[in-house]
């Protein structure tokens, strides 16, 4: 696979996608709009919807599996900014991580953070999918770590304001 270049002068990633259920052939995957950072997954389940009571989690499959076709590249699931803000429907562990050989069903595990169930519905986008490039650390166990002005000052150390 190649990489191209769209009308923007950006960089296309090819991914292969293996759709594993049919609320993909309603709503192909797309990105919303020319420059949206993020694909919306959607919620494919078969029942109509799936209530998430309040305070707890549902992991809701995406119906897709991916192939990344650039090495140093992996997916990340993010929350979608009007369901986390209207509903309180996030994505519970803050990001997820899609390794790229990770080759299963993407499975997204939502929190209702608001105190009333939430029903999510057949085909309804709950999260994004964005891809970035990811780096593999070369560790050197030492015995000191070179001196900073902040050092090991911890949570706060810097002040409000």
């Amino acid at each position: 696979m190649t990489t191209m270049t769209n009308t923007s002068g950006l960089d296309l990633l090819d991914v292969r996608v293996r759709f594993l259920h049919p609320v993909w052939s309603e709503h192909p995957l797309a990105y919303a709009t020319e420059h949206s950072a993020g694909l919306d997954l959607r919620a494919c389940i078969d029942d109509e919807f799936l209530e998430i009571p309040a305070g707890g989690r549902a992991a809701v499959p995406a119906g897709l599996a991916i192939e990344i076709a650039r090495p140093g590249v992996a997916g990340f699931v993010f929350s979608r900014s009007g369901l986390g803000t209207r509903e309180g429907l996030t994505v519970s562990q803050g990001v997820g991580v899609i390794d790229p050989d990770y080759r299963g069903e993407i499975v997204v595990s939502l929190l209702n953070t608001s105190g009333q169930p939430r029903r999510v519905q057949r085909g309804q986008r709950i999260a994004q999918l964005v891809f970035m490039p990811v780096f593999t650390a070369r560790l050197a166990a030492v015995d000191a770590l070179g001196d900073t002005a902040r050092g090991a000052g911890g949570f706060g150390h810097t002040g409000k304001v």
